[in-house]
């Protein structure tokens, strides 16, 4: 299956680039951003934009998807961000001014109680060290709790299916850890409202 979907890829990937090239027949190639050839990049899920709307839209008025992008850039594909640098991810994060650190502390807390991270202090204070979970398992949470909209779920669906995401397949439908299994409960106290 894995080789399955390999080959499809490439071929997609072949095809892509034929287009391209058709369209835009002087392309400088050194122009462009290539992960093979450049340092700085990282794993993402595809449907991260739609993945970001649904956490904003949980988070009662309050976007929490510049904080969530910002942890997602400072990992190494292995979910976990020292957080010492408090100043510098409220930056990143869209925050300035004297509120900016309390600001981003808040988001950060608002994306603890959603499920999407966990939180644990040491040096740096009651936010050092942040643990990310997969959005796809927190959405999916939400949904059975009746957070998420089905329009949202639907589409998130759709997207998946078109990117080849098996996150949420039936038949292998993963156990949540219990660190964020309580997902639901917090997620009523903070979002009464069907979104």
């Amino acid at each position: 299956m894995a080789t399955e979907n390999k080959k499809r890829l490439s071929k997609i990937a072949r095809q892509k680039l034929a287009m391209r090239a058709g369209l835009w027949p002087d392309l400088d190639e050194t122009r462009l951003w290539d992960r093979e050839k450049s340092d700085g990049w990282l794993s993402i899920p595809r449907a991260m934009p739609l993945l970001l709307q649904i956490m904003d839209s949980l988070s009662k008025g309050k976007p929490v998807s510049t904080a969530y992008v910002d942890l997602w850039c400072r990992t190494y594909d292995d979910s976990f961000v020292i957080a010492n640098k408090d100043r510098e991810m409220a930056f990143f994060s869209g925050f300035t001014g004297e509120r900016a650190v309390r600001t981003w502390a808040s988001r950060m807390r608002i994306l603890k109680d959603l499920g999407f991270i966990d939180i644990k202090d040491g040096p740096n204070g009651p936010i050092s060290y942040v643990l990310i979970f997969n959005p796809y398992l927190v959405v999916r949470e939400h949904y059975e709790a009746g957070h998420v909209n089905a329009a949202f779920f639907n589409a998130l669906g759709q997207r998946m299916i078109e990117i080849g995401a098996q996150d949420l397949d039936a038949a292998s439908k993963p156990k949540v850890s219990a660190s964020i299994s309580p997902v639901a409960a917090k997620a009523t106290s903070l979002s009464k409202r069907k979104l």
